[in-house]
């Protein structure tokens, strides 16, 4: 543990976690209404306040799994100081502004783990990485994707038997409405997951100012300041974003909305029941391509998709070399 901060400092490093929050709602807005707008099921302004909503109550539905998993098994808690957090907030906001200018849905997620594990590394070499924690949450990148998209074919081929003979419209009108639900769940499953991220951080920021002890946990202050600040990310949007996940990657019908929603929401649902740190965006974009490749293969714009994988396999490693050069930057201040 080091020095304790001047409380304008420790103010200041919790308001850039708080940034990285907000700019985790505005990066990943698009996996909770990306569906639902390219379905013109809602207009973009109330589809955002739709999500807004949802990702601000999600904590009333879940537990702190995730954010004990962020703040105790990436890497190990007693080298975790002020400068190894700023290191990690400074890598994951820093790779989030670069991916979302040129509008490419990476994971904010593991942007943080690569902060966490660059700036961690940068201090005290390999060996404080948790591998076990850092282990799951590597795996949920390839199975995270991979549900989602199981999940969302098997719903689309199970709605397709149930409505085989119902007239397009009543299939249309029926799934315009279904989407609110769907859409409601996976912003729920979004502000779950992804919130705790940074409720994780600043919890073991005050842990290691020695302003908390015992048990890690979270104060119900960090808990409502998250949420509050990836709800307003989400209000704001990030339609570039928007762009790529609603329409480039394959046409939306309703009823493929809501299938690949449904199967994004249980993939986070279970993954935030687990503690597992997951990307949403991995998820929803291997929902979307499910519900795509039921229809044929040929639906999905491949080489979209493919330019989305090369940005997850980029984000780990490219977001701690960055986290890394912050953290090193503080012994200039020192």
């Amino acid at each position: 543990m080091t020095a304790a901060l001047s409380l304008p400092l420790l103010g200041g490093l919790i308001a850039v976690a708080l940034l990285f929050d907000f700019l985790n709602g505005l990066h990943d807005a698009a996996n909770s209404i990306a569906t639902i707008v390219s379905t013109r099921v809602l207009r973009p302004r109330y589809a955002v306040l739709w999500a807004a909503f949802f990702n601000f109550i999600a904590f009333l539905f879940f537990g702190l799994h995730v954010a004990r998993t962020i703040g105790t098994g990436i890497v190990e808690t007693e080298i975790i100081d002020s400068a190894v957090i700023f290191g990690a907030l400074g890598g994951a906001i820093a790779w989030n502004l670069i991916t979302w200018v040129v509008g490419i849905p990476s994971s904010s997620s593991h942007a943080l783990v690569g902060g966490i594990v660059g700036a961690g590394t940068a201090k005290a070499g390999f060996s404080v990485i948790v591998w076990s924690g850092l282990g799951k949450t590597l795996a949920a990148i390839v199975l995270s994707p991979l549900l989602g998209l199981v999940l969302a074919l098997v719903f689309v081929l199970l709605v397709s038997w149930m409505f085989a003979r119902a007239t397009p419209f009543k299939v249309d009108t029926t799934f315009r409405w279904l989407q609110f639900v769907s859409a409601s769940a996976y912003s729920l499953g979004h502000g779950g997951n992804d919130a705790q991220k940074t409720m994780g951080i600043i919890a073991v920021l005050l842990y290691s100012q020695g302003l908390m002890t015992g048990d890690f946990e979270i104060p119900l202050w960090v808990v409502l300041s998250c949420q509050a600040a990836m709800g307003l990310g989400t209000l704001l949007g990030g339609w570039r974003i928007v762009h790529t996940m609603g329409s480039k990657i394959t046409r939306l019908t309703p009823m493929q909305g809501f299938c690949a929603e449904a199967g994004g929401a249980i993939t986070l649902f279970a993954a935030t029941a687990m503690g597992v740190p997951v990307s949403t965006t991995h998820t929803i974009t291997g929902a979307i391509v499910g519900v795509g490749a039921a229809r044929r293969t040929a639906a999905v714009r491949w080489g979209v998709a493919g330019n989305i994988i090369i940005a997850w396999v980029l984000t780990l490693p490219a977001a701690a070399l960055i986290a890394a050069l912050f953290y090193g930057s503080t012994r200039f201040f020192r």
